[in-house]
């Protein structure tokens, strides 16, 4: 490995992994595994009745805005609405360096 591609390794494994380290980005993740493509209304309404979080919109789309940064969720837009979806291939990196080699 060069130096350049550890960098942006590293890069992309420490977004992932700050993202990661929170317990609300933790659950957000968890609900769109559930039911993936919600809206910011749908998953604060979850956050609220199925986990207690009385967290402020605005600080749920704080934590979705880091989620997108981090590339582990993507939204698209329809109409005034936009939709979260989760996705995992930033986790790809990781599972490769550590549980692949574990199996080998």
């Amino acid at each position: 490995m060069t130096c350049k591609h550890l960098l942006a390794y590293c890069a992309e494994v420490g977004d992932v992994f700050k993202a990661l380290a929170d317990p609300t980005r933790r659950t957000i993740l968890d609900e769109l595994t559930d039911r993936d493509g919600q809206t910011l209304f749908e998953i604060c309404a979850r956050l609220a009745t199925k986990h207690g979080l009385g967290s402020s919109r605005q600080a749920i789309s704080q934590h979705l805005d880091l989620l997108v940064a981090a590339g582990l969720v993507e939204t698209r837009r329809e109409g005034r609405y936009k939709f979260h979806y989760i996705n995992t291939a930033p986790l790809e990196p990781i599972v490769e360096r550590w549980l692949k080699k574990a199996e080998g």
